[in-house]
């Protein structure tokens, strides 16, 4: 008996900034305990969307998820009462003034947009949680056991920005990368695809787990802040950053192809800071002995916003047409871990 390998693709994309934007010389001003901070020339990050505190604004982490899920089912041709699953892969898990981890936020968010068939569970994996969803989602349809699903995460991520602004001392303070944050949130609707032009082809992630100690999100050690603790120094050393090119070169050899055989159109690099995305296209330019395509990036303008940055950078990219479609994606994690990998798609017909 013979059986039809399945595949999936992006149906569609949502995404929902809040309309506050702080620029960085005014985040800068709140730093006392660093005079004369240029972040802007070390980040390249100009400004970033910060959530409104009020409570009814319904702009934490919960109702940052919600519209943007909304808007990709607005984008999508399924009703959420069509889904098979729901994903919540935030890291910031913040609802009505508490940090959640029970009930799970998918299934807080299922029954609110009314998927009430759909199996539901969150995911935690630092700022590769969105790829990890799309990773086991993949592989739940490549299976058959579901038709269809959304991966969906909110950052309220400038909380931690918040604390760091109040307790650094110097740009060498491991709260110093907190100050490039950004807030956002973003879903996607995967299905099966029939047709290659409009596919998944591959999504790999690798733990690298030695260097788990470098990044650390936790309560602040000073205050009742939420901190996050970043070796900077450490987390960017040149053989860190070459973790996903051999990656991701053994996982082409294994095919008997290389880097240059995949014809990618664009790369989107995790959004941690304009060099840092100059430095790893540069690395893998190295590495793969390759010319990297074109990189999109929205750093400058929504800093890093974590779980949500690579799927935000394409909906701004694709929205803006300066992403074509029909064209094959590489989209590269850097992830708290560490986290590595690749996820290769052609898109071609996702709602946006």
């Amino acid at each position: 008996m013979t059986t039809t390998a399945r595949n999936s693709r992006f149906e569609a994309l949502g995404a929902y900034l809040p309309p506050a934007v702080l620029p960085t010389p005014e985040l800068v001003a709140q730093v006392t305990g660093v005079p004369d901070l240029d972040l802007q020339r070390i980040t390249g990050v100009a400004e970033r969307r910060v959530y409104d505190p009020r409570p009814e604004a319904g702009e934490d982490s919960y109702g940052l998820a919600v519209r943007a899920a909304a808007d990709c089912l607005a984008n999508s041709r399924y009703d959420a009462a069509e889904l098979d699953v729901v994903i919540s892969t935030s890291i910031t898990r913040f609802k009505d003034g508490r940090f959640y981890f029970e009930p799970s936020f998918a299934t807080m968010l299922a029954a609110e947009l009314g998927a009430r068939s759909a199996i539901t569970f969150d995911v935690s994996n630092a700022c590769a949680g969105m790829m990890t969803g799309v990773h086991l989602l993949d592989r739940m349809i490549r299976a058959g056991v579901v038709r269809n699903g959304l991966v969906v995460s909110g950052e309220q991520a400038t909380k931690v920005a918040e604390t760091a602004a109040a307790e650094i001392t110097d740009s060498y303070d491991p709260q110093f990368a907190s100050l490039s944050v950004g807030d956002s949130s973003v879903a996607v609707l995967l299905d099966e695809s029939d047709d290659e032009a409009d596919r998944i082809h591959y999504v790999e992630l690798m733990t690298c787990s030695k260097y788990s100690h470098l990044c650390l999100g936790m309560p602040s050690d000073r205050t009742e802040g939420i901190a996050l603790y970043t070796d900077n120094k450490q987390m960017h050393k040149e053989d860190r950053l070459r973790l996903w090119p051999r990656f991701h070169g053994d996982l082409l050899a294994k095919y008997g192809r290389t880097f240059a055989d995949e014809k990618f159109d664009y790369i989107v690099q995790h959004q941690v800071g304009t060099r840092f995305i100059e430095f790893v296209n540069r690395t893998g330019e190295a590495e793969f002995e390759a010319p990297m395509p074109e990189s999109l990036a929205v750093v400058e303008e929504f800093g890093n916003t974590a779980t949500t940055s690579h799927f935000l950078a394409l909906s701004r990219h694709l929205k803006a047409g300066t992403a074509r479609r029909g064209a094959k994606f590489l989209l590269v994690p850097a992830a708290s871990g560490v986290v590595a990998g690749a996820l290769s798609a052609t898109i071609s017909t996702m709602g946006v």
